[in-house]
């Protein structure tokens, strides 16, 4: 399956702030927000549904994926998104180990594999 993807009962802004604290733990810090809506409506469209995209990174891992195989830098960093899907709550991520298997570079499986076990974790826990 391509993502990881939940819902929860917290508002998007609820569920943003919970994720920062839960990654914050896990060592993945938030480089970047990027508040879809706002940013379309900014530019004169009709687009009233809430989806917010985090970029999250963790260094140390970046540097080790990266050291192995640089065409990983092209789907980094991580990208977590919170949005309303029709009034409930959602989060949810593309999965490393999916996006690493198109690399088809037996090294990073499992580097791919444990980073999306602690992203889902940081989901999870915000959930």
């Amino acid at each position: 399956m391509f993502d990881y993807t939940v819902k929860t009962s917290k508002t998007v802004e609820e569920a943003i702030r919970s994720l920062e604290g839960t990654l914050k733990e896990k060592e993945f810090g938030v480089l970047w927000k990027f508040d879809i809506k706002e940013k379309l409506q900014e530019k004169g469209l009709d687009f009233n549904q809430a989806y917010h995209v985090l970029e999250v990174c963790n260094p140390y891992e970046a540097e080790r994926v990266l050291s192995k195989n640089q065409l990983v830098g092209y789907f980094l960093p991580c990208k977590i998104v919170v949005y309303d899907d029709g009034g409930v709550t959602k989060i949810g991520m593309p999965r490393p180990s999916a996006l690493i298997e198109k690399l088809n570079d037996q090294s990073l499986k499992d580097l791919g594999k444990d980073i999306e076990e602690r992203l889902i974790e940081c989901i999870d826990q915000a959930v």
